[in-house]
């Protein structure tokens, strides 16, 4: 027998945990793609050269207009999407200056902890709540 192997399309990503004074948590709701509507973390792609941290401050420069202060990893997620294996880094932060201007994302909502399965997170996203989130907050 003759053993095939596809590779699958390897993304690695990074995001930020956004927490405010009151313990909540800022999400964000995708606005295209095949995931639209599904709720996530917002960041995106590491570009080549940058560290996790640096690719962070600029996603959430271009799709927030916001500066965060990044407090530390949270957790590294690997998942299987159909299509794609994503390797995604969570960092907690809070928001250092800037209004949180939505530039990608169609919504975005302040949860507090026993409102975060309230929306539909995009799987990733869902393991950093059930797995990750409040067990590592500092």
């Amino acid at each position: 027998m003759v053993e095939i192997q596809t590779s699958m399309k390897q993304i690695e990503v990074v995001a930020a945990i956004i927490h405010d004074s009151e313990g909540r948590i800022f999400a964000t709701q995708r606005g295209y793609g095949e995931w639209k509507d599904y709720w996530e973390f917002p960041g995106g792609k590491m570009e080549a050269g940058e560290s996790p941290e640096e690719a962070l401050q600029r996603e959430i420069w271009e799709e927030l207009e916001t500066q965060i202060v990044i407090e530390r990893l949270v957790t590294t997620v690997e998942y299987d999407y159909p299509t794609f294996h994503l390797k995604m880094h969570c960092f907690w932060g809070h928001i250092e200056s800037g209004s949180l201007t939505l530039k990608e994302h169609e919504a975005a909502r302040w949860l507090g902890k026993d409102e975060l399965m309230s929306v539909d997170w995009l799987p990733a996203d869902s393991e950093v709540i059930n797995n990750s989130l409040f067990s590592n907050k500092p």
